[in-house]
């Protein structure tokens, strides 16, 4: 079971406004439980939850996740925004979820984030590879210089969230 919920969670990681977040709707189905209840354990628990460990999706937000996943189709059609969990908003689930299952999946959600996080290439090494490539035309040094940019403004919403993560969460 714990490589059927492990693969299972990894195409269930979104990055949204820069972090790895887990949506309500997915979270629910991997502890086998209603989103709608999952949501009630939460509002109960409401001061567990600060926005840098879970918040609500714009509306604009919502349209491009429906547009990018066929699995969230369903959400198009829903009056209410999904809350999102961030790595910590998921492990404090795991303190208000008591079931057998809800333990086993928390696991797994936590031996994943770690794997990607292992995984990942640090945007610092991306930068500098780049930086090095040499570019005969205006327009490619123009398109590079973008790229280069672009990666580093990722790396510095990287650092942001590590330095201060209260900011997490907020549209700025």
């Amino acid at each position: 079971m714990e490589s059927l919920i492990v693969g299972n969670v990894e195409n269930k990681i979104f990055i949204i406004r820069g972090i790895q977040v887990m949506i309500d709707r997915d979270l629910a189905e991997l502890y086998q439980v209603e989103t709608k209840r999952l949501n009630e354990q939460v509002k109960r628990n409401i001061e567990r939850f600060p926005s840098d460990f879970m918040f609500e999706l714009s509306e604009k937000e919502k349209e491009e996740v429906v547009a990018k996943c066929d699995h969230l189709k369903g959400l198009k059609f829903s009056s209410t925004l999904p809350r999102v969990f961030t790595e910590q908003g998921v492990y404090m689930l795991a303190t208000i979820l008591k079931s057998k299952i809800a333990i086993e999946v928390n696991i797994s959600i936590m031996r994943t984030f770690t794997k990607l996080k292992n995984q990942s290439v640090p945007y610092f090494d991306i930068i500098k590879r780049l930086e090095k490539l040499e570019a005969n035309d205006k327009e490619t040094r123009e398109l590079l210089s973008k790229v280069v940019q672009v990666v580093s403004d990722m790396q510095s919403i990287q650092d942001e969230a590590r330095e201060n993560t209260r900011r997490i969460g907020f549209v700025e």
